[in-house]
């Protein structure tokens, strides 16, 4: 069985695990609900109706689903060589902060789809260098990468709020609704009827393709699946673990980039200090419930992308806190690692029968 048969039928396996995570998590959530004193059933509906009830509803979660795919599909590539790349948050504020600067000279150019383009770019690199900061730290200096991803990461905040308190300062005033606003020529391309980019939905959608391909039929996606399950025996057969570690962080920094340039040129088309929205942390929540498989990314972001939208409606229609969605995210997590035990126990009763 090829690799892309395996693929394929994991897809088709996970579903009754996933049926499971949700029937614990949606009864955990109840029984919060119920101690709060807010009907669980009208919750869930204002959820639904404010995520899907409407077009304009189900544009803003795509622009919610872009950058959140677009991490998902970078931690794909580190989660598989068996790395934990909590970086990804900085990554992604540094890829904003790369495209701002590119989006600066390009009001002085004469091609905007030029300056767009380069900022895309520039958000990319400035991703990738951070992520590989992190990994050097990793592969040459000994350091865990989560503690080196969580310092990257209050670093890479700290840089934004200077530039914007700073140098790139609104005209006469410093205020934390960011930098000034682009002109309306440095904005990504824009549907009006849909109310979204087609680039960056093609964007996501391009790296969800590429992710698989890279993954599945490369030699690359093997020799980081070959590292991730045992470094030391991957590096007997002439693999450099240390190398493909920084391949994998680079392509991790690179797509978590890539969605920080389309926060800026085309979500706010400035820089803010929340520039990230935490979408670097909840695409680790996405790929951990999709069990590591890319054809499950876009379904679950989407169903994150739903939550995140959704529940803003619960303060205006039930008096409920938005946070509700927050609660709803960590019992999906805990509910998957509870899953993946109870799989591996069940594993390894089998093995010693």
């Amino acid at each position: 069985m090829n690799n892309a048969q395996k693929a394929i039928r994991g897809f088709f396996r996970y579903p009754a695990e996933l049926t499971l995570l949700l029937g614990i998590v949606f009864a955990f959530t109840t029984v919060v609900l119920l101690i709060a004193g807010a009907p669980p059933l009208d919750a869930y509906y204002h959820i639904f109706r404010g995520a899907l009830g409407s077009w304009t509803r189900f544009s803003y979660v795509i622009k919610v689903w872009i950058p959140l795919t677009l991490c998902a599909c970078g931690l794909l590539y580190t989660f598989r060589i068996g790395l934990w790349n909590i970086g990804v948050e900085g990554q992604v504020t540094m890829g904003a902060i790369f495209a701002t600067w590119a989006l600066r000279f390009g009001t002085q150019s004469d091609t905007p789809a030029i300056a767009i383009l380069l900022s895309l770019l520039a958000g990319i690199a400035g991703g990738a260098l951070w992520a590989l900061i992190a990994g050097f730290l990793k592969t040459k200096g000994g350091v865990h990468e989560i503690f080196a991803g969580l310092g990257m990461n209050f670093v890479a905040q700290g840089t934004t709020l200077w530039l914007i308190f700073g140098p790139w300062k609104r005209p006469g005033i410093a205020s934390m609704s960011g930098t000034e606003v682009f002109p309306e020529g440095l904005w990504l391309p824009y549907q009006a009827a849909l109310n979204i980019s087609p680039v960056g939905f093609g964007l996501a959608l391009g790296a969800v393709l590429l992710t698989a391909f890279i993954l599945i039929y490369t030699r690359i996606g093997l020799n980081l699946k070959a590292i991730g399950n045992n470094r030391f025996a991957a590096y007997l057969f002439g693999l450099k673990p240390g190398r493909y570690m920084l391949l994998a962080m680079l392509f991790a920094g690179g797509f978590a980039g890539m969605a920080g340039s389309l926060q800026v040129c085309g979500v706010y088309h400035r820089l803010i200090p929340s520039i990230s929205s935490d979408y670097g942390y909840l695409a680790l929540l996405v790929v951990m419930l999709s069990n590591y498989n890319i054809f499950y990314v876009p379904l679950v972001a989407l169903f994150f992308a739903c939550l995140n939208v959704g529940s803003i409606q619960l303060p205006m229609m039930l008096q409920l806190d938005s946070a509700l969605s927050g609660v709803i995210q960590g019992s999906l997590v805990l509910a998957t690692l509870a899953v993946q035990a109870l799989r591996m126990y069940l594993k390894e009763r089998g093995t010693e029968a």
